[in-house]
């Protein structure tokens, strides 16, 4: 599987009135670094052609992050698309490495021009894996 990481660093604006980042915040960065994924590895015809819309959201919150501070979100996807329907995982880090959140996240393809739901072909999907046969390294 081929990771994609993005930073972010909590904003005052990100906190609630526990003085952690608010869930709907934390559930804004797994979106945030799945759309950041697909810029950094799709083909610029894919991203003309497609767009993906979460269907789904299983989120496990493991730690609590204050204004200021920075975590290391990871994403990737293991094993091949159901039809229209791909996985993704997501793992934001503290700097010492503990796990603040994980999550298993479904987004659906579709046709940009229609809204239709769209079969995941395998040339969509093969950017989100590691490279094959010296293709070159597609991590960002």
């Amino acid at each position: 599987m081929s990771r994609f990481t993005l930073s972010i660093t909590a904003q005052d604006a990100d906190i609630d009135e526990l003085g952690h980042v608010n869930n709907a915040v934390w559930v804004q960065w797994i979106q945030a670094i799945a759309t950041a994924h697909w810029e950094a590895v799709a083909p610029a015809e894919h991203k003309l052609a497609y767009v993906w819309v979460v269907t789904r959201h299983e989120i496990d919150y493991r730690g609590s992050v204050v204004a200021g501070e920075t975590v290391v979100g990871e994403t990737w996807v293991e094993g091949a698309p159901k039809g229209a329907r791909f996985d993704r995982h997501v793992r934001f880090l503290s700097d010492d490495g503990r796990v603040k959140l994980e999550a298993v996240t479904t987004w659906a393809l579709l046709d940009r021009g229609t809204g239709r739901l769209m079969r995941v072909r395998e040339d969509v999907a093969a950017p989100f894996y590691p490279p094959r046969n010296g293709e070159g390294d597609r991590d960002a």
